[in-house]
């Protein structure tokens, strides 16, 4: 089996685990990965269904601890994680050791680019907490299940952004995002800005995207043997990541 991500509404952590979810890849693994991670803060998700414009899509949300209200008093300023930290919470997960090297792999890709566009050496990025435990569930996820489909190749459409700004913590950035920029630019990943207002791929989509990209095309002609349809949060025009499961196309023989 081979997968085509079609990244015409961009792409999300969030998106790209719902889509695989929705193809069928194994929900008990990402149940048991996501269990034996042991952080110090609890936190739950919910996976639901959800129509978007029409499109019965899996929608897979991280619900993060009450606490991140108070992330700017003193006693929350260690909570700070660097890559050596998630790279040791990957390492103690439930799952293959082939969802954790791509786990890593798509960590790296995003610390990198994070450090590069902020000015500072890798190990310097620190992911903040919140954003930790929502990073490490969806690219453990993303990790878990597409080693449990295990595919033979991965296309992967243009990525499709918007424009504008959005706020983040440093205050207003424009998007593209200066981290999706690097990773984009450090990948060679199609990129194509719509007049949509506001940011449709994140760093950590566009890591998981730089992770599997190998530059092939899509075949000309491929059968659809299945579609996975993942909800995205944002608030723009068609917030959907579809993954096909696909095969190529015999040619028909014409006796």
């Amino acid at each position: 089996m081979n997968l085509y991500f079609e990244c015409k509404s961009g792409i999300s952590g969030d998106m790209s685990v719902a889509a695989l979810l929705d193809l069928g890849a194994s929900r008990e693994k990402l149940d048991r990965a996501l269990a034996s991670m042991n952080l110090d803060h609890e936190f739950k998700y919910n996976i639901t269904k959800k129509s978007i414009n029409g499109i019965m899509a899996t929608d897979f949300d991280v619900i993060l601890p009450e606490y991140h209200h108070h992330e700017h008093s003193e006693e929350q300023h260690h909570e700070h994680r660097n890559l050596e930290d998630v790279t040791r919470i990957i390492d103690k997960a439930d799952t293959t050791e082939n969802a954790k090297k791509l786990a890593k792999k798509i960590f790296q890709i995003v610390a990198e680019a994070e450090a590069k566009a902020h000015g500072k050496d890798v190990k310097d990025v620190h992911f903040h907490e919140v954003g930790a435990i929502d990073s490490i569930a969806d690219i453990l996820s993303f990790s878990v299940l597409l080693d449990d489909l295990a595919p033979e190749k991965v296309y992967i459409s243009t990525l499709t952004d918007g424009q504008g700004f959005v706020m983040c913590q440093h205050g207003k950035i424009p998007v593209p995002v200066p981290a999706v920029c690097e990773i984009a630019s450090k990948y060679k990943l199609p990129l194509k800005i719509t007049d949509n207002d506001g940011e449709m791929v994140t760093p950590t989509g566009a890591a998981i995207v730089a992770s599997l990209y190998t530059g092939e095309k899509l075949p000309e002609e491929f059968v659809i043997e299945k579609t996975g349809y993942g909800a995205g949060k944002r608030a723009y025009k068609n917030p959907i990541l579809r993954i096909m499961a696909i095969k190529e196309a015999k040619p028909l023989v014409r006796v």
